[in-house]
């Protein structure tokens, strides 16, 4: 059986709890208790040092550390927001390993502290939006995406870039069968670039926030964040990166084609099909505000899709 969005998160469900998290009181709601299931204050993690880019920065304050690390997306944790930080405990990400190979001249596997130290690590600001109309503004750590891929020179006919996440029941409880009851997605998770997006500057590499490594919930010990796409797009514990001739199957398409589509850039003008795009909820605000075209990155990546239909390519 195959999880679709709506076994997951009932309608009801999901717009209760949206509305629980309006404002202050719902931060205080998630951050302090995590609904009950989540510490007070997540524990530190060791320090990441990276140098601010000041070019990747926005104005509006960093979501707190606490919301950010208990109310969050990783269905291999579970299909509630709390259930990252409450059960991530399981993930061992060290020592790790990532394989980078397809259509490239120089296929590799690097060590995760091989990876730390490709490319000078910053810190950039970015706003993470998600499809259900909730957003934070979150310090990530990391690289140009890039910098990665040049490494293993991909060739002339690579077009597309694929993501997998580790698959290991033990370590992601979400991957076993029948967990809460629910079906699965197609495990691994898997997600995919267009290879000029991956390549694009914005597109970063990840391997902290808040000054620190990523923490389990949040996708350690590597991920990437595109920042004008919706949050699942941005695949956490990566195991492999294939460059490919032919677009990637993706797991939340495969899963309700329906509803993703391969593109997910941010676009107000196109709906989900049970709610509206078009406004949006910072966590830690009252107010909902204007949800803006590629999440407020269109001066930076509006010419990747100069032509296209972005409704027909949603």
């Amino acid at each position: 059986m195959r999880l679709r969005y709506s076994d997951v998160t009932p309608e009801r469900w999901y717009l209760s709890r949206r509305e629980l998290m309006a404002g202050a009181a719902a931060l205080a709601v998630v951050g302090a208790t995590g609904g009950g299931a989540a510490a007070a204050t997540p524990p530190a993690g060791p320090p990441l040092k990276a140098t601010p880019n000041p070019a990747y920065r926005v104005a509006d304050a960093p979501t707190k550390l606490e919301a950010a690390t208990t109310y969050n997306n990783f269905y291999e944790f579970g299909t509630n927001k709390e259930d990252p930080s409450r059960l991530a405990g399981t993930l061992k990400p060290r020592p790790w390993h990532v394989q980078v190979d397809g259509l490239c001249a120089k296929p590799r596997t690097f060590d995760v502290e091989e990876i730390l130290k490709l490319a000078p690590l910053e810190e950039r600001i970015y706003i993470l939006r998600c499809v259900e109309a909730w957003s934070m503004v979150i310090p990530w750590i990391g690289y140009p995406l890039a910098a990665l891929l040049k490494q293993v020179e991909p060739r002339p006919g690579a077009k597309y870039v694929e993501f997998t996440t580790l698959k290991d029941p033990e370590q992601f409880p979400g991957q076993k069968p029948g967990f809460l009851g629910l079906g699965s997605l197609d495990w691994p998770y898997t997600e995919g670039l267009r290879l000029d997006e991956a390549m694009h500057p914005l597109a970063l590499l990840t391997v902290g926030m808040y000054g620190q490594v990523l923490p389990n919930q949040n996708g350690a010990p590597v991920r990437i964040v595109t920042p004008w796409k919706y949050g699942f797009k941005s695949a956490k514990s990566i195991v492999r990166i294939r460059l490919t001739d032919t677009e990637p199957k993706t797991a939340w398409n495969k899963a309700a084609p329906q509803e993703y589509g391969f593109y997910s850039n941010v676009n107000p003008t196109v709906d989900h099909p049970r709610w509206s795009q078009a406004t949006e909820r910072r966590i830690g605000e009252f107010r909902r505000r204007p949800t803006l075209m590629f999440n407020g990155y269109a001066d930076q990546v509006a010419s990747l899709y100069s032509g296209m239909d972005l409704k027909k390519n949603y």
